[in-house]
């Protein structure tokens, strides 16, 4: 696809225009986000704190009503006594105390008074006190039954409806309203005997009051949790009552901090929740709010708006100035392309006198320069050309045919055995076939069969040299005989023996060549002699020299080590050690498959 200089300035401009604007704008929206949500958190944490302090007075508060009735003597004596004995002076202490607890708050709903010696409970609810009630199944209500079986001296009920203990009070429907109610156990001084139990339900005005103040109605939610998991007041009025089980909660609840943040992305809510768990008497509370990102971050992202609207602004200005100006670099370029156009149809002629007095002026002079000494050229490249070719066909002219090679060996073989000389018409089969199979270059992959009949060929023409002073053996895996290997792989390894170690060795030479599939997709091949070996430094710089670009002296490892980097890349290896024969030991592992295709690919790229 052609790009004219044109349209590339446009691009390149563009990019370098747009890039770092984009970068820079999205580098400052991060910062600006991560600012704002460390600002909220740190803010609203500050928030919650003064939140707790209010809700724990609050709460100190409604359960402090209990312990002036300790001091009240004459309420304890009816608390033990029972309300039967002296009834007009006991339902007098009775009415006296409990229309004082109801007045002690304006919050307070409802007061319940249950004594246990007779089973009497009284009410005390919208001013009035009811009549005496007896309660005999106090066990029915489960706070009741959960402070008889507990220790605990005081239990707190959840948000809730407004109920009547024991039917004594007359609560019409349209008063209803949610309370939480605070059920304490009253006990002989000192015989710590259970007495009795008293109930006070308090309306959520202020503790509305105190969490209002805490977070923006409409913009932020609130949660106020007891240890249960009950709300006891939301931002959201019609979950109050309710246990949570939501996945935010939980993982908040399991969180040993008293105090932190959790960044929720889950489908139906992506923002910051900001709790703190406190200890108020007798339970534990936490508060908790949350504000969704797309609120959080909502100036953060006017801003960036602002500053992606004022970047286009600038993007087009650059792209207007760059279109004059493209016209003016362009046009000398369109008169040197016309030009090129006319050479090519062959005018060897330039139509133009300058291109101007800058860096197109001097391409231009240029040019004309070149125009005029390829009219020189052409003759004599056209005669070197000619010269060349005569001389590649007389070096093609002298080269030996193999084929006359193979025919003269079958000849002097064909002699060997009329003069009844078979040794000699074998190693003569042998040497033409290791030729034969080494010459041949028209496959670079063979099966691991017809390399180990390679080497076996030219280990035997050795054996016929060296006698008893050479032994070998091959352990190959009957499975990976037709699997492939880079052609002409394993010769020169067991070449380098002859070469660098048999001579010199006083005991008979042994070389050893184990092949066997190591998994799915690898083989392993390991070629190991018994020779005098290599030293550990020479270890260390053969090891070094086969990763190295240049050539080194170990032509043959360098050689094979660098096919299979071209074939196989890392999926093939090559290790060289001392072997357990105590000479030099090569261990291949080489791909069992597809070597076909990775020699394709390694050509095209």
């Amino acid at each position: 696809m052609f790009f004219s200089i044109r349209k590339k300035l446009f691009l390149f401009l563009t990019i370098a225009t747009l890039f770092p604007f984009t970068i820079s704008i999205w580098i400052t929206y991060i910062y600006t986000t991560e600012s704002v949500k460390e600002q909220f958190i740190h803010e609203n944490l500050n928030i919650i704190s003064k939140g707790r302090v209010d809700l724990s007075n609050y709460f100190q508060d409604i359960t402090s009503i209990l312990p002036p009735l300790y001091q009240n003597r004459s309420f304890m004596n009816v608390m033990e006594s029972g309300a039967e004995s002296y009834i007009e002076k006991n339902q007098q202490e009775i009415s006296r105390t409990l229309i004082n607890i109801y007045f002690t708050r304006k919050e307070i709903e409802q007061v319940h008074l249950y004594i246990r010696n007779g089973n009497d409970s009284y009410t005390v609810y919208s001013n009035k006190l009811s009549s005496r009630g007896k309660y005999e199944h106090v066990e029915d209500h489960p706070l009741y039954k959960e402070l008889l079986n507990e220790q605990t001296p005081i239990l707190i009920e959840g948000t809730h409806p407004i109920y009547s203990y024991n039917h004594l009070s007359f609560i019409p429907n349209s008063f209803v309203k949610d309370v939480v109610s605070f059920h304490q156990s009253i006990y002989s001084i000192p015989h710590s005997r259970l007495l009795g139990f008293l109930s006070i339900d308090i309306e959520l005005s202020e503790i509305q009051a105190i969490s209002e103040r805490l977070f923006q109605p409409g913009v932020e939610d609130f949660f106020l949790i007891n240890d249960k998991g009950m709300l006891i007041f939301s931002s959201e009025k019609q979950k109050n009552g309710e246990k949570l089980t939501e996945d935010w909660y939980q993982k908040i609840q399991s969180k040993k901090d008293t105090n932190g943040s959790l960044l929720m992305n889950r489908g139906d809510f992506k923002g910051v929740y900001v709790y703190e768990k406190f200890s108020a008497p007798y339970e534990k509370w936490m508060i908790v709010k949350s504000i969704p990102y797309d609120v959080l971050y909502e100036n953060a992202r006017r801003i960036a708006f602002m500053n992606i609207f004022i970047g286009a602004v600038m993007i087009i200005v650059v792209l207007i100035a760059t279109f004059f100006v493209s016209i003016k670099i362009t046009s000398p370029i369109k008169l040197l392309i016309e030009n090129i156009k006319r050479i090519e149809k062959g005018e060897l002629k330039v139509h133009f006198k300058t291109l101007g007095n800058d860096e197109f002026g001097l391409l231009g002079q240029h040019f004309k320069s070149m125009i005029e000494k390829i009219n020189d050229l052409i003759l004599r490249e056209y005669l070197l050309e000619i010269k060349n070719k005569s001389t590649q066909l007389k070096v093609l002219q002298s080269q030996v045919n193999p084929h006359f090679l193979y025919n003269s060996l079958q000849s002097i073989g064909t002699l060997a055995l009329k003069y009844k000389a078979p040794k000699v018409y074998s190693l003569l089969i042998s040497l033409s076939s290791l030729m034969r199979y080494s010459i041949n270059m028209d496959e670079d992959f063979v099966s691991l069969e017809k390399e180990m009949k390679h080497v076996q060929t030219y280990l035997m023409l050795q054996k016929e040299r060296f006698g008893e002073r050479l032994e070998y053996d091959f352990n190959i895996e009957h499975s990976i005989l037709n699997s492939q290997i880079p052609k002409m792989i394993l010769q020169p390894i067991v070449e380098n023996y002859f070469k660098h170690a048999f001579e010199g060795n006083s005991k008979t030479g042994r070389m050893e060549i184990v092949a066997r599939q190591i998994n799915d997709t690898h083989k392993r091949i390991i070629i190991s002699d018994n020779g005098s070996g290599v030293s550990e430094k020479r270890l260390r710089e053969i090891i070094q020299s086969l990763s190295r670009i240049k050539q080194t002296e170990s032509v043959g490892l360098k050689n094979i080590y660098d096919r299979l980097q071209i074939y196989y890349g890392s999926e093939a290896s090559m290790d060289v050690y001392r072997g357990e024969l105590g000479g030099f030991t090569v261990d291949l592992c080489i791909p069992i498959s597809r070597e076909e295709e990775r020699l394709d690919e390694s050509i095209d790229r």
